[in-house]
């Protein structure tokens, strides 16, 4: 290591522990979720009008379907992501892997803000349109896992949980930026003005916001303990198989946790605006409302609750906030059938078990993998989990509603999901304090046996 360097190594997994470097570092891994949500979030606001400009006219229905199909692909090819750049992070580092997919996510999302539409250039408008949605879905796969080992691994081992909340506060801030700029584009621009060139704004706007984060991103070091990998020539060279020969369980277990997060997340912040002007009869613009003020909330309680596990553990802020959910949710759905204070009331209760969620997921996650596999773990689990039962939220309520003709269905549903995440945080051990150097990371044989203990 250079001399006068100000970061520590350390076998014992302090992380980083220059003020100056560890700010650094939270924000290079932040600012990747940031401009990965606020692309999600332009784009799907956007629908409307994207399916105007890249879809034939005669028929709008069609066009949008197939808006939201593109949508529903780029959650599918995630996981094909998630097993390129895990494995690739595990074996070349956090740092690269962080900058080549806010490279990737940002390059394509400014090539779509300058892609010509379907009166200009016909099919293959829509068809280069699904190929950067392809591309941007593929390196969203890497972004979680290289993002949440990196700030894991940077984390002051005291502050772990808060210092991996700001991803979760990064995500959120994104969401946010996004709702804000298309409110902007939607009230002081014409229809005709939207459709014309307004619709390309954000994504241009998303540019040099991933100019940034590269920046950031190629300027800092790599984590303590994957240097520590390499001081002690352990980067391992087929982390997934190592990882599905001697972790299966963890995988499982993160799986569970992180699908106790994805289905809430989408329910609360993204359909439950459409089930507020669809089954409650309330207007478009107080169901905005209440999301922004949702999200606002998380923003404030997130790293709160990151803190919190940080000084009483993981799994008491976990499991009592899957447990409240399992308590909550349907009665939450009763009540918001009460008239407009009922939803707030009841929205806002589920908002705040979602900040405790968010709040120690991902550091909980991060701290059951050995650093040999952990941005491999992290990355498949969230991914494949994402893929399942993030994306399918909005639709499937839709044709469980229909097919039942019950309003409720999201109460119950959050219910199954919540039983799965307490099962997952019941079966794992208290990791707060623990090191996230195991002994397979510091000797070059690998682990015979599934690895459960945290030093």
């Amino acid at each position: 290591m250079p001399a006068g360097n100000t970061e520590v190594m350390s076998t014992e997994g302090e992380g980083v522990t220059d003020p100056v470097a560890l700010r650094r570092s939270v924000a290079a891994g932040a600012v990747g979720v940031f401009v990965h949500w606020f692309d999600w979030a332009a784009y799907a606001y956007l629908a409307g009008t994207v399916a105007t400009v890249f879809f034939p006219a005669q028929d709008r229905t069609t066009g949008l379907l197939a808006v939201f199909g593109v949508f529903a692909v780029s959650f599918g090819i995630r996981p094909v992501g998630a097993l390129v750049f895990g494995p690739l992070g595990d074996r070349i580092g956090r740092k690269r892997t962080l900058s080549l997919v806010i490279f990737m996510m940002s390059g394509a999302t400014l090539t779509i803000g300058l892609l010509p539409g379907y009166g200009v250039i016909g099919v293959a408008a829509p068809s280069l349109l699904v190929f950067l949605r392809l591309l941007q879905g593929f390196a969203a796969g890497g972004e979680f896992g290289s993002a949440a080992s990196f700030l894991a691994e940077s984390a002051p081992r005291r502050r772990r949980g808060f210092g991996v909340s700001w991803l979760e506060v990064g995500s959120l801030l994104g969401f946010l930026a996004g709702s804000f700029v298309f409110l902007l584009l939607s009230t002081g621009l014409t229809d005709d003005q939207l459709t014309s060139w307004g619709w390309r704004i954000p994504f241009l706007v998303s540019a040099p916001l991933g100019v940034i984060g590269f920046v950031i991103r190629n300027k800092i070091e790599d984590t303590p303990e994957y240097r520590a990998l390499e001081a002690n020539d352990t980067v391992p060279r087929t982390p997934v198989r190592e990882l599905l020969r001697s972790h299966k369980k963890q995988m499982l277990q993160a799986a569970g946790l992180m699908t106790a997060m994805h289905v809430p997340f989408y329910t609360v912040l993204t359909y439950l605006v459409t089930y507020e002007t669809d089954h409650l009869g309330h207007s478009a613009g107080s169901a905005a409302l209440l999301s922004t003020v949702i999200s606002l909330l998380g923003l404030a309680l997130v790293p709160v609750f990151g803190v919190l596990s940080d000084r009483v553990g993981r799994k008491p802020v976990f499991v009592g906030a899957t447990a409240a959910l399992l308590v909550v949710a349907t009665p939450a759905f009763l009540l918001m059938r009460t008239g407009t204070a009922g939803t707030w009331i009841a929205a806002l209760l589920l908002g705040v078990i979602l900040a405790a969620i968010l709040g120690t997921y991902a550091v909980w996650s991060a701290e059951i993998f050995p650093t040999r596999t952990r941005q491999s773990g992290l990355s498949i689990s969230y991914n494949i989990t994402a893929a399942l039962f993030a994306g399918t939220v909005p639709y499937l309520m839709t044709v469980l509603i229909d097919a039942t003709g019950s309003t409720l269905i999201p109460g119950p549903y959050l219910m199954v999901v919540a039983v799965g995440g307490l099962v997952a945080a019941l079966s794992l051990p208290e990791t707060v304090g623990s090191s996230l150097l195991r002994p397979e990371d510091v000797s070059d044989a690998e682990p015979t046996t599934r690895e459960n203990a945290v030093a």
